[in-house]
C-alpha cells in the first residue's frame, strides 16, 4: 500500500520542524538532561522526521527503511552521522529508484548528514560477508518504517549467517589497527574521545562482540551472565556515560561533529562540566585528568572482558599451560592467579606477580582473572602494603632485572599498582603539561625516560644511540638511573621547584628501599639536577673553557657525568618525538667529553684545545690534498674563539672552501648536506656589514628553512664567516638537493643590498601556542667580562620569528656575535652574544628590549 500524498509545501515545515525540536532537546541538554535521555530522545525524532520523509516520497510498502550502525542502537550524538539502509525485496525499477534518490536528498535537505546505502537481503548479506564494518553496522539493525516482514527476513538471514568467532576474531583485530592509529595509548594531548584506546568505541566493542555470541546487548545483562561482576559493571556505566556526555558537550559546543577533544575546546568543554580554573590548575587540565583516569578504567575493563569472551568463544585453548608457583600459572601465554582471592589473602602476590612477569620466558600479559583480581584488590595496597619489606624487596627486584622493566612498569601503571605504591606518582597519572614542550602527561613521560634508559642497555638498540649504549655497558648498577627516571618529574605540578620536591621523595624512597648511601645519594643529586646538562650545553657557550670548569665542579666525578649525561638524553628524547635532533645530541655529546677530559685531570686550556684543533684540522686538510701553507692566509685573520666554537672537520670544510678567497669582494655561500643529521650546514663568507644576520635570517625565513645554530665570526681584515645549521620545515626533504639552490639564491640576496631586510612575515602560530600562549621575555645583560652582551628570549615558536629578532638588532646595529637557537616543542629559548659597543647606553638597551618584545609577541 502506497503512502499517502503530501502537500509540496510539507518538506519546508519538515525541516523547521526538526530544527526547532532538536534546538529545544540541545537546550535542555545544556542544563539538565541526562546524556542518554538526549541521545534517545534525538534518535526518536530523527525517526519521526525520516518517517514523514519516507511516506512523502510515496516509496512503496515493500522496501523497509533501515537505522544501522550507532543509529541502529536508538541513539543519536548531536551531530552524528545518521546511517541508514534501504532495504528491498529486489533490484528497483527506474521509478523506484527514482523515489529512493528523491528520499535521500530529502533527508540531506531537511539537515541530516545521511549516510545511506539501498541494498537487497542477499547483496547485506554478501556485504557483510567481505566487509567486517559492514558486518558490525548491521548486527544493531532497527527497523524505522515500511515492510516489517521484509526486514524480519533479513534479521533471520543476517543472525544465521553471522560466525561469532569469526566476528570476535575480525574485531579485535580492527581494534588493536585502530589502537595503532593512536599510538597505543589514550593519554594523547588531543584525544578521539570515541576512536582513541579507552574511548567510546572500545564499550562498543565489547557489546558488539558479545550481542554476536547472544551473551548479552547491555551490561546488566553481562553482569548478568557472569562475565563482569557487579563492581565492574558500575564502573563501566559510569565511565561509558562520561564519555557519552563528553562527546555530546564537544559536538554542542563546536557546533558541528567533532570527536577529538582538541586544545581550542577543552576549556569551554571543562566549563559546561563545571570545572573552574584555580591558582595550581587550568579547568581543561583538571577535565583532561579526568578523562584519563576514565581512558585508564576502559583500557582495564576492556581487556579484561575481552580475554574472558575468548575463553567462553574459544574454551579449548583457555587451559593451563603450566603451573609456575603455588600462586600463578600460565594460561596461553597470560599469568593467571590460582585462586580469585590469592591478592586478598597475600598482597605481597601483587607485586610478585609483575616479577614473574619479568622472569618467566613466555608469559606476554596478565590473565583477564588476574587483572580482575588486581582491580578488586585495590584496597589492600595501602600504607601497611607500602612498608612491608617485602614488598619493599619485590619493587625492588622488578627494578633490578636484566629484562621487561619497561613493559613491566607501564603495565604496574596501566593496572593502578604504581600508583598506588609510590603515592606521588599517582598525583601525576594523567596530569598534563602545557609547557609547549612535553606531549605526554606527566606519567606516561616518565615512562617513556625509563624505556629510553631501557634502551640503551638492549643489545638490539644499539644502532639508535650507540655512545649512550657504549656508556650504560659500563655503568655501575644502572637500576640506580631507572630510580632517578622515576622520581626526575614526580613531584610536577605541586607547585615550587619540581626538582627540589621530587629529591626530598627520592630520598625518601631510597631510605625506605635500603639503597647504599653512594647509589642513593646519586639519585637525590640526579633527581636534582636533572635539567642542567641540557640548559648548559644548549643555552651556555661551551666553547668557553671557564664554563666546562664549572660544570665540572658542579658534576664531580665521572660516575656523575656519565649518570646525568644518560639521564639527559633519555629525558629529552622522551618528551616529544619534535624536540630531539642529532645537533642536541651533538651538543650533549660535546660536553660529555669536554668535562669528561677536565674530570680526568686535563686543564681547560684555551691554548692547548687551540693548538689540538688546529693539528686535527691540518690533519684532515692534508687528506683533502690542499696545499700545506694554503691555510695561513685565512687563519691569520681568525680569533681564537673561531677555533673554539668550531670543531676540526668545520674548521678543515671551511678552511677549504675558503682559502683562496680570503679577500674576494663577492660573496661566498656553500652549502653541504650536515654530517651529523638530517640538516643542511651553511657557510657564509662576505664582508661584514650590521645588518648580515638579518639579511641571511631573512632569506632562510622565505625559504622554509629553520636555523638550528649559528656560530658567528668576524675576522680581524672585517669579513663575516658565519656558519649555520639549518632544517626544511617540510620532514621529506632531500639537503643533498637544494644544496646549489641554498648557494645561488643565497648568494644573490647578499649581492643585491636592495633586498636586505624586507617587512618580517608574522606566521601563524601553531593550535597549541595559540591555546597555551606563553609570555614572551627578552633578558638583556653584559657578561661577566663585559666584553660582549647577552640577549636570552623566550617566546611560542612561529615562522618569522628569529628574523623579527635579527632585524631588530640590524636596525640598531647591534651585531651578533654567536646565537644559541633552542627549539623546545612549540617554545623558543633562544641566547644571542652581542658585540658590546653601543649597548652600554641604558637608553639604547631599554628601546632594544622593547622593540624585541614588539617583534616576538603574536
Amino acid at each position: 500500500m502506497s503512502a499517502p500524498a503530501v502537500a509540496p509545501t510539507e518538506p519546508l515545515s519538515l525541516k523547521a520542524d526538526y530544527k526547532q525540536a532538536k534546538a529545544q532537546l540541545l537546550e535542555r541538554f545544556r542544563t539538565a538532561t541526562n546524556v542518554d535521555t538526549l541521545m534517545r530522545a534525538l534518535a526518536r525524532l530523527t525517526d519521526r522526521t525520516l518517517a514523514q520523509a519516507w511516506a512523502s516520497c510515496e516509496l512503496s510498502g515493500s522496501l523497509a527503511l533501515v537505522a544501522v550502525g550507532g543509529f541502529g542502537r536508538g541513539e543519536l550524538a548531536p551531530h552524528s552521522d545518521v546511517d541508514i539502509l534501504v532495504l528491498m525485496p529486489a533490484e528497483p525499477d527506474a521509478e523506484l529508484e527514482a523515489r529512493i534518490e528523491r528520499f535521500i536528498g530529502l533527508a540531506w535537505d531537511l539537515g541530516l548528514d545521511i549516510g545511506s546505502s539501498v541494498r537487497t537481503v542477499t547483496q547485506c548479506l554478501e556485504e557483510a560477508a567481505n566487509d567486517v564494518t559492514v558486518r558490525t553496522s548491521l548486527l544493531e539493525a532497527r527497523r524505522i518504517t515500511g515492510s516489517a516482514p521484509l526486514f524480519a527476513g533479513f534479521a533471520e538471514r543476517y543472525r544465521a549467517a553471522l560466525d561469532p568467532r569469526a566476528f570476535f576474531t575480525a574485531k579485535v583485530l580492527e581494534m588493536r589497527q585502530r589502537h595503532a592509529r593512536f599510538q597505543d595509548t589514550p593519554y594523547s594531548l588531543e584525544p578521539n574521545v570515541k576512536e582513541s584506546p579507552g574511548g567510546l568505541r572500545d564499550l562498543q566493542l565489547i557489546l558488539w562482540i558479545t550481542q554476536a555470541a547472544e551473551l548479552g546487548g547491555s551490561w546488566r545483562e553481562l553482569e548478568a551472565g557472569g562475565l563482569i561482576t557487579n563492581r565492574e559493571a558500575r564502573e563501566l556505566r559510569r565511565n561509558e556515560a562520561f564519555l557519552k556526555t563528553l562527546r555530546a558537550r564537544l559536538h554542542v559546543i563546536s557546533g558541528r561533529r567533532q570527536d577529538i577533544l582538541v586544545f581550542d575546546l577543552q576549556n569551554p568543554v571543562a566549563e559546561s562540566f563545571g570545572y573552574t580554573a584555580t591558582t595550581a590548575k587550568r579547568a581543561s587540565e583538571q577535565l583532561m585528568r579526568r578523562y584519563y583516569w576514565a581512558a585508564k578504567a576502559v583500557t582495564q575493563l576492556a581487556t579484561i572482558l575481552i580475554q574472558n569472551i575468548e575463553a567462553q568463544l574459544f574454551p579449548n585453548t583457555s587451559g593451563i599451560t603450566r603451573v609456575l608457583s603455588d600462586r600463578f600459572v600460565e594460561k596461553q601465554g597470560m599469568l593467571e592467579i590460582a585462586s580469585d582471592d590469592v591478592f586478598e589473602r597475600e598482597p605481597n602476590a601483587i607485586l610478585e606477580a609483575f616479577l614473574l612477569y619479568e622472569e618467566t620466558p613466555g608469559i606476554k600479559g596478565l590473565s583477564a582473572r588476574t587483572l580482575r583480581a588486581l582491580y578488586n584488590a585495590r584496597e589492600r595496597m595501602d600504607t601497611s602494603w607500602r612498608r612491608d619489606p617485602e614488598n619493599r624487596r619485590l619493587f625492588m627486584a622488578i627494578l633490578k632485572q636484566p629484562a621487561g622493566i619497561t613493559h613491566a612498569m607501564r603495565l604496574m601503571n596501566q593496572t593502578s599498582v604504581l600508583g598506588r605504591y609510590l603515592l606521588n606518582f599517582r598525583r601525576i597519572v594523567g596530569q598534563m603539561q602545557h609547557d609547549l614542550y612535553h606531549v605526554y602527561t606527566v606519567d606516561q613521560h616518565i615512562l617513556m625516560v625509563l624505556r629510553n634508559l631501557r634502551r640503551f642497555a638492549l643489545a638490539e638498540h644499539a644502532h639508535e644511540y650507540p655512545f649512550c649504549s657504549q656508556l650504560m655497558a659500563n655503568f655501575e648498577r644502572p637500576w640506580v638511573l631507572y630510580v632517578a627516571a622515576l622520581f626526575h618529574d614526580i613531584a610536577k605540578g605541586r607547585g615550587g621547584d619540581h626538582s627540589q620536591l621530587g629529591m626530598a621523595d627520592a630520598r625518601r624512597f631510597c631510605r625506605e628501599h635500603g639503597i647504599a648511601a653512594d647509589d642513593s645519594a646519586l639519585v637525590v643529586w640526579l633527581v636534582q639536577q636533572h635539567l642542567t646538562m641540557s640548559q648548559v650545553a644548549q643555552k651556555q657557550d661551551t666553547s668557553d673553557p671557564e664554563v666546562i670548569k664549572r660544570f665540572a665542579e658542579l658534576v664531580g666525578n665521572e660516575r656523575r657525568l656519565t649518570a646525568l649525561y644518560l639521564l639527559t638524553v633519555a629525558d629529552i628524547r622522551g618528551t616529544s618525538p619534535k624536540v630531539w635532533n642529532n645537533w642536541k645530541g651533538k651538543l650533549l655529546e660535546d660536553l660529555y667529553r669536554a668535562t669528561l677530559a677536565v674530570l680526568g685531570g686535563a686543564r681547560p686550556d684555551a691554548h692547548s684545545e687551540l693548538k689540538t684543533r688546529r693539528e686535527e684540522a691540518l690533519a684532515l686538510l692534508r687528506l683533502e690534498t690542499v696545499p700545506d701553507d694554503a691555510h695561513r692566509a685565512l687563519w691569520d685573520q681568525l680569533d681564537v674563539g673561531y677555533f673554539l666554537r668550531h670543531d676540526a672537520a668545520d674548521i678543515a670544510w671551511q678552511t677549504r672552501v675558503l682559502h683562496r678567497f680570503v679577500h674576494t669582494e663577492t660573496p661566498i655561500v656553500r652549502a653541504r648536506p650536515s654530517p651529523i643529521g638530517e640538516a643542511l650546514q651553511v657557510l657564509v663568507y662576505v664582508k661584514d656589514r650590521p645588518d648580515l644576520f638579518a639579511a641571511i635570517c631573512a632569506y632562510f625565513d622565505r625559504s622554509g628553512l629553520s636555523v638550528l645554530d649559528a656560530r658567528v665570526s668576524t675576522t680581524k681584515h672585517g669579513y663575516a664567516l658565519d656558519n649555520f645549521l639549518v632544517a626544511h620545515t617540510e620532514e621529506d626533504v632531500h639537503y643533498r638537493d637544494i644544496v646549489n639552490l641554498v648557494e645561488q639564491d643565497l648568494g644573490q640576496r647578499l649581492r643585491d643590498p636592495g633586498k636586505y631586510l624586507p617587512e618580517p612575515s608574522k606566521g601563524r602560530l601553531s593550535r597549541l601556542s595559540r591555546t597555551f600562549p606563553i609570555t614572551p621575555r627578552v633578558d638583556l645583560r653584559a657578561d661577566e667580562r663585559g666584553q660582549y652582551y647577552i640577549l636570552s628570549v623566550s617566546a611560542n615558536d612561529r615562522p618569522g620569528l628569529l628574523y623579527s629578532i635579527a632585524r631588530v638588532l640590524a636596525e640598531h646595529r647591534v651585531g651578533v656575535h654567536a646565537a644559541r637557537i633552542n627549539t623546545l616543542g612549540e617554545r623558543v629559548e633562544d641566547v644571542f652574544l652581542l658585540d658590546g659597543y653601543g649597548l652600554s647606553d641604558n637608553r639604547l638597551q631599554i628601546q632594544v628590549e622593547t622593540e624585541l618584545l614588539r617583534a616576538i609577541a603574536v
